[in-house]
């Protein structure tokens, strides 16, 4: 899209209604989000436990673009593009798998874990060393947790991390065991997604198992002083720091721990516990805890399982979301939890949440689409649309 179309389509963005129709429906805008959204944010990719031995890989898919995600001898975790410094052929063609090396299907260039080209068959004196190796990516690793940077001027990391981990140590999630993993099709634009993500104002009719579960109430007239039960965790966790870490203007971090009911362990259709206890945690009594990277992690920790939702755009209306449950590393299947039961909570909740997000951009595509008024539960959709919008900024205005 030429600059100039997209610097009238911000122009036209007003503070306090969502979105012009083409940033949910353009091509050309969403390969602006792929570059100057998705190209210059810390990413989710996934999880160590994806990856718990040398060799093992899987690959993270946005939009045109995939990462190798494998883990090296040293133990080292690597983050390459898949794309072969030869004629440009996938490498690896699985979503996941394990290797000694990567091996291009088209010509057989082999090359190392780390990136570097081992060899190029029959063409040695073409390839010095160092010429040809693949593309990496940057990678840091947090409570088990992987995130790339796809750009060449990664922003702060260690600001992030520092905050995080002491909220996040007690569930030892780097050890955790990845339960269950569903991906998820969603026919809408990633920003309609990550906007139904951002508020409550649609859980009331959109959610009624989930409200009478979390806040015991799934009637709409109940439900605003019903949510009030949510609210942040204090100084009643010892040894867990649970101050909140809110938004800042144009930030791309929140950590929140909150209260659930007050017969509630955990987020689970009847409020007990659905697996063991995780890590170090000193009791049940400790809340869920909420984390937001943008633009694409959602986390709930709760006592006994961590979720996790990793939502990635592959075309303008199409995304796909990762929903990961985590539960303690000696955890066992069928003995110490029960998958269906595991899951039960934000799988209800997140196929609910899909099925409003594909009517949204039913909705969106018409003729008749116009930006509407958001209202007091929807600051959270406010704060990610200023977020959006600051990010397709010209570099030097940001």
């Amino acid at each position: 899209m030429p600059s100039v179309a997209l610097e009238e389509i911000l122009n036209a963005a007003r503070p306090g209604v969502s979105l012009e129709q083409q940033l949910y429906t353009s091509g050309a805008i969403f390969r602006q989000d792929l570059n100057l959204v998705f190209g210059r944010n810390w990413l989710y990719a996934g999880h160590l436990a994806r990856i718990p031995r040398p060799g093992d890989y899987f690959t993270f898919e946005l939009g045109t673009e995939s990462l190798i995600i494998i883990r090296s001898d040293q133990d080292q975790i690597h983050a390459v593009w898949n794309v072969c410094r030869h004629r440009g052929s996938r490498i690896c063609t699985e979503p996941a798998g394990s290797a000694r090396t990567l091996v291009c299907p088209y010509h057989q260039w082999a090359y190392a874990r780390d990136g570097r080209l081992l060899k190029a068959r029959l063409m040695q004196d073409a390839t010095p060393p160092g010429r040809y190796d693949l593309a990496c990516a940057e990678v840091r690793i947090l409570e088990g947790l992987i995130f790339v940077h796809l750009g060449d001027e990664p922003q702060d990391f260690a600001e992030f991390q520092r905050l995080m981990e002491p909220r996040m140590r007690h569930h030892v999630l780097e050890s955790a065991r990845l339960a269950h993993l569903r991906t998820y099709e969603i026919r809408a634009n990633w920003k309609l997604v990550l906007e139904n993500s951002r508020e409550c104002y649609h859980c009331g009719a959109g959610h009624p198992q989930y409200c009478a579960a979390a806040i015991g109430s799934p009637d709409l007239a109940q439900q605003d002083a019903a949510l009030q039960q949510l609210k942040p965790s204090s100084e009643q966790d010892p040894g867990i720091e649970s101050a909140e870490v809110p938004f800042t203007p144009h930030g791309w971090y929140h950590f929140r721990r909150f209260r659930l009911r007050s017969d509630f362990v955990t987020e689970s259709m009847d409020g007990r516990a659905v697996a063991p206890l995780m890590g170090s945690l000193p009791g049940w009594d400790t809340g869920s805890f909420a984390i937001v990277t943008l633009p694409n992690l959602l986390l709930e920790a709760n006592s006994d399982y961590v979720m996790t939702l990793r939502i990635t755009p592959a075309g303008p209306q199409r995304t796909l979301a990762e929903v990961c449950w985590f539960v303690h590393g000696g955890a066992r299947e069928g003995i110490d939890y029960d998958v269906d039961r595991l899951t039960e909570f934000w799988r209800l909740t997140s196929e609910q949440d899909w099925k409003l997000c594909e009517d949204n951009q039913l909705g969106v595509n018409s003729s008749r689409y116009v930006p509407g008024p958001y209202g007091p539960d929807e600051r959270g959709v406010e704060h990610f649309v200023r977020w959006y919008l600051h990010q397709l900024q010209p570099r030097q205005e940001r």
